[in-house]
């Protein structure tokens, strides 16, 4: 037997990415346009690279991650990285459970987008070492919900449906 051929083990459908390979892919594409929206947006506003990622350490380190200068920095952007995995595995969740997600990509996709931004804003931030504090308000407010919707949802709608749809 070759692998790889229609029927044959280790086979894919054409045009099909496997879903492994899209959730690392979604991951990635995800965490990088958020990251970047971030730097672009912040720096824009005389935010430092490594403050933003120290301010992503926050979560687990405290207000303790402003002094830790380079590692804190690495810890943000490991963290950024998982983040963005774990909301593109639950997007990935759902399409499983509610197929329909599958068949409205640009509908789903920002819609989920905008859900996270508000899990992570009202429920995990609050939660975390950062603690309970003002939440986004005018320009910030809707740069988080558009990078969310179309840079974090989308993406992940559009590689699971790469991934779980039989063409």
């Amino acid at each position: 037997m070759v692998s790889g051929l229609p029927g044959t083990p280790g086979s894919y459908a054409p045009g099909r990415l496997a879903a492994g390979r899209a959730l690392l892919l979604a991951a990635l594409t995800a965490g990088v346009l958020d990251l970047l929206d971030a730097l672009v947006f912040f720096g824009l506003r005389g935010v430092t690279p490594s403050r933003i990622l120290q301010s992503i350490a926050a979560g687990v380190l405290g207000r303790a991650s402003y002094q830790g200068g380079t590692g804190a920095a690495a810890l943000g952007l490991v963290l950024h990285f998982v983040i963005a995995l774990l909301i593109v595995a639950t997007y990935f969740a759902l399409v499983r459970v509610l197929p329909i997600l599958n068949h409205r990509p640009f509908l789903g996709g920002p819609l989920f987008g905008l859900a996270a931004y508000f899990v992570m804003n009202y429920v995990v931030i609050p939660r975390s070492a950062i603690g309970p504090g003002a939440h986004p308000v005018g320009a910030v407010l809707v740069n988080g919900l558009l990078i969310h919707a179309f840079g974090v949802g989308l993406p992940a709608a559009l590689f699971a449906r790469a991934a779980f749809t039989n063409r």
